[in-house]
């Protein structure tokens, strides 16, 4: 592992810090707060009292459906009442499944002048870098505590799991892992690629996707109102605003939450661990027999920090967050909102304007082909290496379509986030602060057919 061990934590520590540099906020803190009086932006006549959105609802795709309305005033209601105001205390509305709940939490507003406030308000997306952490560290040291506390019938469990998987797919027909390995294994470059894609991708390209979309989302609209000096005019957003980047990264998080929950009460091996020729008894004989090869940690292999350590569970195979990670990855891209200056059509040939086909804009196709390519990728690399099964995949998609559609439930968490930063003083700026919510029904609810046909 050698120079690895030191390169890959580099390299996501340079995406963090390189991605809270490029996502610094456009304007300083005297302007900010010239703005602030020019635009009232703290609005002295405000209620302490005023509920302060917590959850979102199936009309509010951005946290995902089925939940409480979080932003529905917001629609209705002027800029300035959606700001920060003076007061001790604010309300929160919490809930889920048709359940809601209005709490009172401190209003961390107070404490927006103190230097650590100023600082996350230059730097924003350093909250983001603490986010990102909290959520992988929390779900590594949960596999970490599962790895050092594994007993050996657990690993029996693991391999009996495994061998019912390898059952259910022959079954439905779709047992092709080792015919698609040996496949690989006979272009020995492309395999050492393969290798090195499911080792060193799945971290940075995620980290890569955030530091991306939050600019995209955020720090770029935000850049355009400073320039065009429409400072608070959050009219003219379109739908790719803050809510999606949050919603995104919430579903993350879920995705974290439920993978854990079930590699812990049904913990499976992945098919490289079959072939261990250590194991004895009929369970070992047939793992052994279908030649799964172990290409990653092998001699040859490309050993990962992330992949080979004492505190990394071993039987988490079942669902497969690489490509779970890679698949919400790649819909956001092909489903992204545009703007009107990158939705230039493709040329259409004249057969295509005889029978009155629209064509898609480049920009467009472009994350078409980007958003397919990651996923399938991921998913011929976590196969051809025999670090997962296809149900590992199929279950890697499920979880990531119940973080996408329920991610919102994290919002019930705001509270909590309220004492912890009242405890240690600090405001943390919220971009969602006027945000749009109009025109991003369709890509936060999951809509991916619609917002694909729309092809624009």
């Amino acid at each position: 592992m050698g120079v690895g061990a030191i390169l890959e934590p580099l390299i996501v520590i340079v995406l963090l810090f390189g991605g809270t540099w490029i996502n610094r906020s456009p304007i300083s803190w005297n302007q900010r707060r010239w703005v602030r009086r020019r635009s009232g932006d703290y609005s002295r006549g405000a209620s302490p009292d005023r509920v302060e959105p917590g959850l979102s609802s199936a009309t509010n795709p951005a946290s995902g459906g089925g939940l409480l309305s979080s932003r529905s005033s917001s629609r209705s209601s002027s800029p300035a009442t959606l700001r920060l105001h003076e007061g001790r205390w604010h309300k929160r509305r919490i809930g889920a499944f048709g359940l809601s709940y209005v709490v009172t939490s401190p209003n961390t507003s107070i404490f927006r002048d103190r230097f650590l406030s100023r600082l996350l308000q230059k730097f924003p997306f350093l909250v983001e870098c603490w986010y990102w952490v909290l959520i992988y560290w929390t779900y590594q040291l949960g596999r970490a505590f599962t790895a050092v506390t594994l007993q050996e019938g657990t690993v029996n469990v693991a391999r009996k799991h495994a061998l019912q998987l390898i059952r259910v797919e022959e079954k439905l027909g779709i047992f092709w892992e080792v015919d698609i390995q040996k496949l690989f294994l006979r272009h020995g470059k492309l395999m050492t690629v393969i290798n090195w894609l499911y080792s060193f991708i799945h971290i940075p390209g995620s980290i890569a996707f955030l530091v991306w979309l939050y600019y995209y989302t955020t720090t770029r609209r935000r850049f355009n109102e400073w320039q065009s000096g429409k400072i608070g005019d959050f009219s003219s957003w379109p739908s790719a605003g803050p809510s999606l980047y949050q919603a995104r990264r919430r579903t993350m998080a879920v995705c974290n939450l439920l993978a854990f929950v079930v590699f812990t009460m049904w913990p499976c091996m992945p098919p490289r661990l079959l072939s261990d020729e250590n194991v004895e008894g009929p369970e070992g004989d047939l793992g052994r027999s279908y030649g799964f090869i172990d290409t990653v940690h092998g001699t040859n292999g490309a050993k990962s920090v992330w992949t080979q350590n004492r505190f990394c569970n071993q039987y988490a195979a079942m669902p497969s967050l690489h490509f779970g990670y890679s698949l919400m990855i790649g819909l956001t891209i092909m489903t992204i909102p545009l703007s009107s200056e990158t939705r230039r059509p493709v040329v259409r040939p004249r057969w295509a304007r005889a029978a009155g086909l629209h064509l898609c804009s480049w920009s467009r196709l472009a994350c078409f082909v980007v958003g397919f390519t990651y996923p399938f990728l991921i998913s011929i690399a976590i196969i051809t290496t025999a670090n997962h099964f296809i149900l590992d995949a199929v279950a890697g998609a499920l979880v990531c379509a119940l973080g996408w559609q329920f991610n919102g439930v994290l919002l019930n968490l705001l509270p909590l986030e309220d004492y912890f930063l009242w405890v240690v003083r600090i405001h943390k700026p919220d971009p969602m602060d006027g945000d749009s919510m109009d025109g991003i029904d369709d890509m936060a609810n999951g809509d991916v057919l619609r917002s694909a046909s729309a092809c624009r």
